[in-house]
């Protein structure tokens, strides 16, 4: 179980039977469903915040752009998560862009549906507060990274980080299935798809990692920790 599953799992509650109940055959009428393509944008920045989505299938990457255009990947979600929260904050518009990195279904729900759920369910409360909480720490640990760790180093916490918040445990290795392109790798840790390639060849040549387009396993968790310290 990763890490963003034990918030709501850690509150003993069914939020895919509470987000989307129609998929257990109860009050089809009250919810909608939406499907996406891949490249597909679900929102863009300056749009009415309005909805909030829950990932069913697929997976969606969120960021924004800078003032020259240049995106920034600011994370990637999939099945089982929830984003577009924020109106729940106050947002009013959209600041970020979410966009359908393959074949996407979810779950909407407008922000009133979502306030009545959250009635319904009190434990609801105390999920968004993690999950906010959760990203608001996410981008802090970054923003540290980027300002005081090397390109290499933050390519390898990337990668572990990625093993164990997403990856499933396979005796003493990891495997991560929708291993990321090298290019979105680097939009995540603020790198060139050139060091990225490079890191992970290094490691695979070191037998701490195997990849493919499909997948990634890590096959000594601990030494790519080490990877991370200073030599």
């Amino acid at each position: 179980m990763n890490q963003n599953q034990s918030l709501w799992y850690l509150e003993n509650i069914d939020v895919t039977n509470i987000f989307c109940p129609n998929k257990f055959g109860a009050h089809e009428h009250s919810l909608t469903h939406k499907n996406y393509s891949k490249g597909e944008y679900i929102f863009l920045p300056g749009e009415l915040a309005d909805k909030i989505f829950f990932i069913t299938e697929g997976r969606v990457k969120i960021g924004l752009y800078s003032d020259t255009g240049k995106e920034i990947t600011k994370t990637v979600l999939s099945k089982g998560e929830v984003f577009g929260e924020l109106p729940l904050a106050g947002e009013n518009n959209r600041r970020n862009f979410a966009v359908a990195m393959e074949k996407t279904m979810t779950c909407v729900l407008s922000v009133d549906q979502m306030r009545s759920l959250m009635r319904d369910h009190g434990p609801l409360s105390i999920f968004f507060l993690k999950v906010m909480g959760s990203r608001m720490l996410e981008m802090e640990k970054r923003l540290e990274s980027l300002v005081f760790k090397g390109s290499r180093t933050r390519v390898v916490e990337f990668l572990k980080d990625l093993g164990m918040q997403k990856g499933q445990r396979v005796g003493y290795e990891w495997v991560v299935r929708k291993f990321f392109t090298h290019q979105e790798i680097a939009n995540l840790t603020a790198t060139s798809r050139q060091t990225v390639t490079t890191v992970l060849n290094e490691l695979e040549e070191k037998k701490i990692l195997t990849y493919d387009r499909r997948r990634l396993l890590i096959r000594d968790i601990d030494a790519l920790e080490r990877e991370m310290k200073p030599t």
